[in-house]
């Protein structure tokens, strides 16, 4: 299974914050603890409990509407920071099986969840952000961009940069892993703006393998990047890049001429298939 990664930046559990603490907002009467059918109007208007970064009269229905954007950022539902109701003694928690919904069965002012807590300061860093931001570029309030869950979430709980991720996998399991991890996120956030699956993306990846003298991991990179991009130049050249630090000249010239192939007008391209043919300065 995907291993959602960690957040290397203050705003980042800024979402869970909010949602923590609308959570703490939603937390309504006993009969919603005991999952019962939907709570009647007065119960699900109830003034929001255990508030803590959030002003304590903010209305529950704009506490509600942060919720959401949190969990939309993120990527997460409401369990991800609330604990579940915990069955009192009177059998109360029999009535969550009886179909009763994900926010009925959550206790919402509990501070149990480490993700809440760690929520709460992020949401109180992304405060500390935002005017910071508004001085730096020397605009206003309204002008100026703003910070929030998504801004580093991007729909994913625990944010990390794609190589970040892929780099902790072929440590840990090699680079087949890693490929296999690449596919998976591909299929899972193709489209989203989760993680970076561009053309580049894994060029520079690549790349980097080069510099670092693991050519045949370039190449499997490269390989895969093909399957995706097959009109690309620039993973052929990469391929021929790698494929010149394993010695084999004869590949590398192939994949060069591909490359040029494929982008005729691009002088560099041709620089370089000269210099591998020994025609070049």
């Amino acid at each position: 299974m995907i291993r959602r990664h960690v957040f290397s930046s203050g705003i980042a559990l800024a979402c869970c914050v909010l949602m923590c603490s609308i959570a703490d907002v939603v937390a309504a009467g006993p009969q919603r603890g005991r999952g019962d059918a939907a709570p009647a109007p007065q119960q699900a208007a109830a003034p929001p409990q255990n508030l803590q970064v959030m002003a304590k009269d903010t209305p529950p229905a704009q506490v509600l509407q942060t919720m959401q954007n949190i969990a939309t950022g993120l990527g997460v539902q409401c369990a991800y920071c609330h604990a579940p109701i915990a069955a009192a003694a009177d059998g109360a928690g029999r009535g969550r099986g009886r179909g009763a919904g994900a926010a009925a069965a959550l206790d919402f002012a509990s501070d149990e969840k480490p993700q809440k807590k760690a929520a709460r300061q992020m949401m109180l860093m992304v405060r500390d952000i935002n005017p910071k931001v508004e001085a730096a570029v020397g605009k206003s309030a309204g002008a100026a961009a703003r910070v929030g869950c998504v801004t580093c979430h991007r729909g994913v709980a625990i944010p990390k940069q794609l190589p970040e991720i892929l780099d902790q996998t072929a440590q840990e399991r090699g680079t087949p892993a890693a490929i296999a991890q690449y596919r998976e996120l591909r299929k899972q956030y193709f489209g989203a703006q989760a993680y970076d699956f561009s053309e580049g993306s894994l060029i520079a990846y690549a790349q980097r393998a080069t510099q670092a003298n693991k050519p045949d991991d370039a190449i499997a990179w490269l390989k895969v990047n093909q399957e995706y991009f097959p009109l690309s130049a620039p993973t052929y050249a990469g391929l021929a890049q790698a494929q010149q630090r394993k010695n084999d000249k004869d590949a590398a010239i192939k994949s060069q001429e591909k490359a040029v192939e494929l982008d005729p007008q691009n002088a560099q391209l041709k620089r370089q298939l000269d210099q591998l043919k020994g025609q070049g300065q």
